[in-house]
């Protein structure tokens, strides 16, 4: 024990003493996370910035260790989530790296002094707590999207009709709306304004976007595009569809919903009331309970 505690001190202050060397010293940054910490630096929170630091020197070894077909998974992971606080697939690399160690040196420090419980919570910690914020965001995100775009489709609808161009209501809209609709919206009028086609930055954003709305939306405007029909009509029947699509959702989940509080009730709160009201009888009535213990 008092040769683990040496080897940790000894740890503990190599690593102090490196943190202080790597946050002084110009380290040359990835492409990605250097774009990151431009664009998010204002996004993103101090702890998290402190971890990317700190790990990013590690960040092209834990990619390698992921593998292509991994990277790519994991990239496609942090796109759906809309890179929140300025994550990308470097910066997801630094962070495995800083809390898997911590998770890593934690685990085995407390399997030592036998606490198996908080050792194995550890090591879930250092494994799964950077996917846990991915798909936390990936979730929020689509559900934030798909409120926000028949509403934005309605107001699109009515500015195409006052006679602005497709192009132009676009950015207009955008413009005054914000969330992840806007911003996606944001970068496909980038990607057009740096010569990508129509069809192709629409496409993009189907790609971006695992929603179902999302890619309603895409395909009406390219079937439109292909069949010359009216781009207002196609709004408007565009947002009555999700709505109606919502609506169904909507029962669908209240459905699901009353054999879960059914459950819950008959197994917890049914139980929990008969005992309560057993014990208040019980105790009410003036029982002497030593005369039937015999004490």
């Amino acid at each position: 024990m008092a040769l683990l505690l040496a080897l940790l001190m000894a740890l503990g202050v190599w690593g102090i003493f490196a943190g202080i060397r790597m946050y002084r010293a110009e380290a040359r940054l990835p492409g990605d996370l250097a774009l990151a910490l431009e664009v998010g630096s204002t996004r993103t929170g101090a702890v998290d910035s402190l971890v990317d630091r700190l790990g990013m020197r590690y960040a092209p070894a834990v990619l390698r260790l992921m593998g292509p077909k991994r990277v790519a998974k994991y990239r496609r992971k942090i796109d759906l989530a809309g890179n929140p606080g300025g994550l990308t697939i470097d910066r997801y690399a630094a962070r495995r790296a800083v809390y898997g160690a911590l998770g890593g040196v934690g685990f085995l420090v407390f399997l030592m002094r036998g606490q198996l419980f908080v050792a194995l919570l550890l090591l879930a910690f250092g494994a799964f707590w950077t996917e846990v914020g991915i798909w936390s965001a990936i979730r929020v995100r689509k559900d934030v999207i798909e409120r926000t775009l028949p509403d934005f489709l309605d107001v699109l609808a009515v500015v195409v009709s006052a006679g602005l161009g497709f192009r132009q209501a676009l950015d207009r809209v955008a413009s005054k709306y914000e969330g992840p609709w806007a911003d996606e919206l944001r970068i496909t009028l980038r990607q057009m304004d740096l010569g990508m086609s129509r069809r192709q930055a629409f496409a993009e954003l189907r790609r971006r976007n695992d929603s179902e709305q999302v890619a309603m939306f895409v395909t009406a405007l390219q079937q439109g595009e292909e069949l010359g029909a009216p781009i207002v009509d196609t709004l408007v029947a565009l947002a009555k569809d999700m709505r109606r699509t919502d609506a169904q959702n909507a029962r669908r989940k209240a459905a699901r919903a009353v054999p879960k509080a059914t459950m819950m009730i008959t197994t917890f709160m049914v139980p929990a009331t008969m005992i309560l009201l057993g014990a208040g009888l019980i105790l009410g009535s003036g029982t002497d309970f030593g005369s039937i213990t015999g004490e």
